[in-house]
Protein backbone atom coordinates (compact mmCIF):
# COMPACT_ATOMS: atom_id res chain seq x y z
CA UNK A 1 0.00 0.00 0.00
CA UNK A 2 1.30 3.32 -1.07
CA UNK A 3 0.87 7.14 0.86
CA UNK A 4 1.35 10.68 -1.77
CA UNK A 5 3.42 12.88 0.64
CA UNK A 6 2.78 16.39 1.17
CA UNK A 7 6.11 17.81 -0.40
CA UNK A 8 5.60 15.81 -3.91
CA UNK A 9 8.43 13.39 -3.17
CA UNK A 10 6.75 10.86 -4.62
CA UNK A 11 4.90 7.93 -2.61
CA UNK A 12 6.08 6.13 0.03
CA UNK A 13 5.13 2.56 1.10
CA UNK A 14 3.14 2.57 4.85
CA UNK A 15 3.22 -0.94 6.99
CA UNK A 16 0.02 -3.28 6.13
CA UNK A 17 -1.73 -4.43 8.88
CA UNK A 18 -1.66 -8.11 8.96
CA UNK A 19 -4.97 -9.96 8.91
CA UNK A 20 -6.80 -10.95 12.16
CA UNK A 21 -6.59 -14.49 12.61
CA UNK A 22 -9.53 -16.13 14.08
CA UNK A 23 -8.36 -19.29 16.16
CA UNK A 24 -10.90 -21.74 16.26
CA UNK A 25 -11.93 -23.31 19.64
CA UNK A 26 -11.05 -27.06 20.06
CA UNK A 27 -13.67 -28.98 21.32
CA UNK A 28 -12.93 -31.06 24.23
CA UNK A 29 -14.06 -35.07 23.51
CA UNK A 30 -15.18 -35.13 27.71
CA UNK A 31 -17.27 -32.75 27.55
CA UNK A 32 -18.49 -33.18 23.65
CA UNK A 33 -19.63 -36.63 25.41
CA UNK A 34 -21.04 -35.06 28.60
CA UNK A 35 -23.21 -33.16 26.06
CA UNK A 36 -24.31 -36.02 24.00
CA UNK A 37 -25.60 -37.85 27.64
CA UNK A 38 -27.16 -34.69 28.81
CA UNK A 39 -29.56 -34.78 25.94
CA UNK A 40 -30.57 -38.15 26.12
CA UNK A 41 -31.01 -37.95 29.89
CA UNK A 42 -33.69 -35.17 29.18
CA UNK A 43 -35.01 -37.34 26.16
CA UNK A 44 -35.93 -40.57 28.62
CA UNK A 45 -37.11 -38.11 31.33
CA UNK A 46 -39.36 -36.82 28.72
CA UNK A 47 -40.33 -40.01 27.99
CA UNK A 48 -40.96 -41.03 31.29
CA UNK A 49 -43.28 -38.64 32.17
CA UNK A 50 -45.12 -39.26 29.12
CA UNK A 51 -45.26 -43.04 30.20
CA UNK A 52 -46.36 -41.81 33.93
CA UNK A 53 -49.30 -39.79 32.34
CA UNK A 54 -50.49 -42.67 29.99
CA UNK A 55 -50.15 -44.93 33.01
CA UNK A 56 -52.70 -43.04 34.90
CA UNK A 57 -56.11 -45.10 35.62
CA UNK A 58 -59.18 -45.53 37.71
CA UNK A 59 -58.92 -48.36 39.92
CA UNK A 60 -60.87 -49.62 42.96
CA UNK A 61 -59.81 -48.26 46.57
CA UNK A 62 -62.00 -49.22 50.20
CA UNK A 63 -64.11 -46.76 50.87
CA UNK A 64 -64.66 -48.39 54.67
CA UNK A 65 -63.94 -51.19 57.17
CA UNK A 66 -64.82 -55.01 55.59
CA UNK A 67 -64.10 -57.80 58.27
CA UNK A 68 -62.77 -60.75 56.81
CA UNK A 69 -65.40 -63.48 54.92
CA UNK A 70 -67.99 -60.45 55.00
CA UNK A 71 -69.26 -60.12 51.35
CA UNK A 72 -68.40 -57.01 49.32
CA UNK A 73 -70.95 -54.42 48.01
CA UNK A 74 -70.97 -51.77 45.98
CA UNK A 75 -71.24 -49.18 48.56
CA UNK A 76 -67.60 -50.66 50.21
CA UNK A 77 -65.57 -49.50 47.06
CA UNK A 78 -65.12 -46.47 45.81
CA UNK A 79 -63.44 -45.46 42.32
CA UNK A 80 -59.95 -43.38 42.22
CA UNK A 81 -57.42 -42.15 39.78
CA UNK A 82 -54.19 -43.37 39.96
CA UNK A 83 -50.80 -42.68 38.32
CA UNK A 84 -49.08 -45.48 37.56
CA UNK A 85 -50.91 -48.00 39.17
CA UNK A 86 -50.10 -50.99 37.13
CA UNK A 87 -47.19 -52.26 38.91
CA UNK A 88 -49.41 -52.59 42.25
CA UNK A 89 -51.65 -54.60 40.33
CA UNK A 90 -55.08 -52.66 42.49
CA UNK A 91 -58.28 -54.30 40.73
CA UNK A 92 -59.21 -51.59 37.51
CA UNK A 93 -62.71 -49.55 37.94
CA UNK A 94 -64.03 -51.17 35.19
CA UNK A 95 -64.08 -54.83 37.16
CA UNK A 96 -66.56 -53.57 39.91
CA UNK A 97 -68.79 -56.10 39.17
CA UNK A 98 -66.45 -59.16 39.48
CA UNK A 99 -65.71 -58.40 43.22
CA UNK A 100 -69.30 -57.45 44.51
CA UNK A 101 -70.76 -60.71 45.73
CA UNK A 102 -67.13 -62.14 46.97
CA UNK A 103 -66.19 -62.28 50.36
CA UNK A 104 -63.13 -60.60 51.99
CA UNK A 105 -59.89 -62.74 52.11
CA UNK A 106 -58.10 -60.54 54.29
CA UNK A 107 -59.57 -57.19 56.26
CA UNK A 108 -59.95 -54.44 54.24
CA UNK A 109 -58.79 -51.12 55.36
CA UNK A 110 -60.39 -47.75 53.99
CA UNK A 111 -57.71 -45.63 51.88
CA UNK A 112 -56.21 -48.69 50.01
CA UNK A 113 -56.33 -50.49 46.93
CA UNK A 114 -58.03 -53.25 46.25
CA UNK A 115 -56.38 -56.31 44.94
CA UNK A 116 -57.94 -59.77 43.89
CA UNK A 117 -55.62 -61.30 46.32
CA UNK A 118 -58.15 -59.66 48.69
CA UNK A 119 -61.09 -61.32 47.54
CA UNK A 120 -62.02 -64.55 47.54
CA UNK A 121 -64.89 -67.19 46.36
CA UNK A 122 -63.74 -70.03 48.23
CA UNK A 123 -65.24 -71.03 52.05
CA UNK A 124 -63.50 -69.27 54.57
CA UNK A 125 -64.88 -72.05 57.31
CA UNK A 126 -64.80 -75.69 57.14
CA UNK A 127 -67.41 -77.62 57.65
CA UNK A 128 -68.77 -77.10 61.40
CA UNK A 129 -66.56 -74.04 62.10
CA UNK A 130 -67.47 -70.83 62.80
CA UNK A 131 -64.93 -67.37 63.25
CA UNK A 132 -64.78 -65.68 66.23
CA UNK A 133 -62.26 -62.73 66.45
CA UNK A 134 -60.19 -62.36 69.74
CA UNK A 135 -58.37 -58.99 71.20
CA UNK A 136 -55.30 -59.85 72.26
CA UNK A 137 -51.76 -57.86 73.62
CA UNK A 138 -48.59 -58.02 71.25
CA UNK A 139 -47.09 -60.10 74.11
CA UNK A 140 -50.19 -62.81 73.77
CA UNK A 141 -49.22 -63.53 70.16
CA UNK A 142 -46.71 -65.93 69.09
CA UNK A 143 -44.86 -64.61 66.03
CA UNK A 144 -44.96 -61.16 64.56
CA UNK A 145 -47.43 -61.62 62.27
CA UNK A 146 -49.66 -64.59 61.88
CA UNK A 147 -50.64 -65.24 58.39
CA UNK A 148 -54.12 -67.05 56.60
CA UNK A 149 -54.03 -70.99 56.86
CA UNK A 150 -51.64 -70.80 60.13
CA UNK A 151 -52.61 -73.33 62.96
CA UNK A 152 -52.57 -72.51 65.85
CA UNK A 153 -53.53 -73.79 69.77
CA UNK A 154 -55.80 -71.77 72.20
CA UNK A 155 -54.61 -73.02 75.59
CA UNK A 156 -56.46 -71.82 78.75
CA UNK A 157 -54.23 -70.27 81.11
CA UNK A 158 -55.06 -70.59 85.43
CA UNK A 159 -57.99 -69.87 87.37
CA UNK A 160 -56.50 -67.13 89.58
CA UNK A 161 -59.65 -68.43 91.94
CA UNK A 162 -58.75 -71.80 91.25
CA UNK A 163 -56.87 -74.09 93.58
CA UNK A 164 -54.84 -77.63 93.14
CA UNK A 165 -55.60 -79.86 89.81
CA UNK A 166 -58.07 -77.57 88.66
CA UNK A 167 -55.68 -74.39 88.50
CA UNK A 168 -52.85 -76.30 87.16
CA UNK A 169 -55.37 -77.82 84.05
CA UNK A 170 -55.49 -76.42 80.61
CA UNK A 171 -57.67 -77.12 77.67
CA UNK A 172 -56.97 -76.69 74.41
CA UNK A 173 -58.62 -75.74 71.44
CA UNK A 174 -57.33 -76.34 67.46
CA UNK A 175 -57.94 -72.95 65.32
CA UNK A 176 -56.80 -71.74 61.80
CA UNK A 177 -55.75 -67.86 61.10
CA UNK A 178 -57.81 -65.90 58.99
CA UNK A 179 -56.61 -63.08 59.46
CA UNK A 180 -54.69 -60.62 61.73
CA UNK A 181 -55.18 -57.09 62.52
CA UNK A 182 -52.99 -54.58 63.94
CA UNK A 183 -54.90 -51.37 65.26
CA UNK A 184 -53.15 -47.87 66.13
CA UNK A 185 -52.95 -48.99 69.69
CA UNK A 186 -50.61 -51.63 69.34
CA UNK A 187 -52.98 -54.57 70.22
CA UNK A 188 -53.85 -57.85 67.66
CA UNK A 189 -57.19 -58.68 66.79
CA UNK A 190 -57.00 -62.43 65.40
CA UNK A 191 -59.33 -63.32 63.22
CA UNK A 192 -60.00 -67.47 63.65
CA UNK A 193 -61.68 -70.52 61.99
CA UNK A 194 -62.93 -72.44 65.61
CA UNK A 195 -65.58 -75.74 66.00
CA UNK A 196 -68.77 -74.84 66.33
CA UNK A 197 -68.57 -76.74 69.66
CA UNK A 198 -65.30 -75.05 70.60
CA UNK A 199 -66.75 -71.27 70.61
CA UNK A 200 -68.84 -71.19 73.60
CA UNK A 201 -65.61 -72.16 75.90
CA UNK A 202 -62.99 -69.80 73.83
CA UNK A 203 -65.67 -66.84 74.16
CA UNK A 204 -65.56 -67.20 77.53
CA UNK A 205 -62.38 -67.64 78.26
CA UNK A 206 -61.36 -64.58 75.90
CA UNK A 207 -63.87 -62.72 77.99
CA UNK A 208 -61.64 -63.56 81.18
CA UNK A 209 -58.25 -62.75 79.45
CA UNK A 210 -57.42 -66.32 80.01
CA UNK A 211 -55.73 -67.71 76.46
CA UNK A 212 -52.59 -67.99 75.37
CA UNK A 213 -51.95 -68.84 71.42
CA UNK A 214 -49.82 -70.69 70.24
CA UNK A 215 -48.36 -71.17 66.14
CA UNK A 216 -48.52 -74.87 65.60
CA UNK A 217 -47.83 -74.79 61.64
CA UNK A 218 -47.41 -72.08 59.61
CA UNK A 219 -49.12 -72.07 56.21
Amino acid sequence: MSLATRNGTGSVDAPVTPPTVVRQRRVRPGLLGLAVLLIALGGLGAAFAVTSVRATGSYLAVARPVEVGREISAADLVSVQVAGGQGLRPVPAGRLDEVIGKRAAVALVPGTLLTLAQVTDDPLLGPGQQQIALGLKTAQVPARELHPGDKVLLVSTPDSNATGDAAAAGTRFSATVIDMVSPANDDKVLYLALLTRDVPAVVALAAQKRLAVVLTEAA
